[in-house]
């Protein structure tokens, strides 16, 4: 099964702004950044990886997270929809990007720390 024109769309515009790679998964595509995922496309909709104060951003742009069902309840991701007027303005689509990158970035840093720490912890100092 071949990418939708969405997917080649999104790729082909993502891809002047960075060397990005396409991977399926979970029934939709996540898009990485050598090995950090920043954003995902499910049923041809693009979502941002975002953080607290850049959902609040998303939100007042008319944005929302990606939400499935498991168990009966609602999970919501931290990834959020790209309205298709921001992915349409090469301008501001490039402002998303780079903020969301950012955010995947310094989660991914975060995430590292705390398993060295992990590792760590059990270990004294002389």
């Amino acid at each position: 099964m071949g990418n939708s024109e969405f997917v080649e769309h999104i790729v082909d515009i993502l891809s002047r702004f960075s060397d990005i790679k396409l991977y399926r998964m979970f029934g939709g595509y996540g898009i990485y950044r050598g090995k950090i995922i920043f954003a995902i496309i499910i049923d041809d909709e693009l979502y941002f990886k975002v953080d607290a104060k850049l959902a609040e951003e998303y939100k007042n742009a008319g944005s929302f997270p990606f939400t499935y069902k498991r168990d009966d309840k609602t999970i919501a991701l931290s990834y959020w929809y790209v309205p298709s007027e921001i992915i349409e303005d090469r301008d501001l689509l490039k402002e998303w990007f780079n903020k969301s990158l950012k955010v995947a970035i310094s989660q991914n840093i975060d995430k590292q720390e705390d398993k060295k720490a992990e590792r760590h912890k059990d270990r004294k100092i002389k």
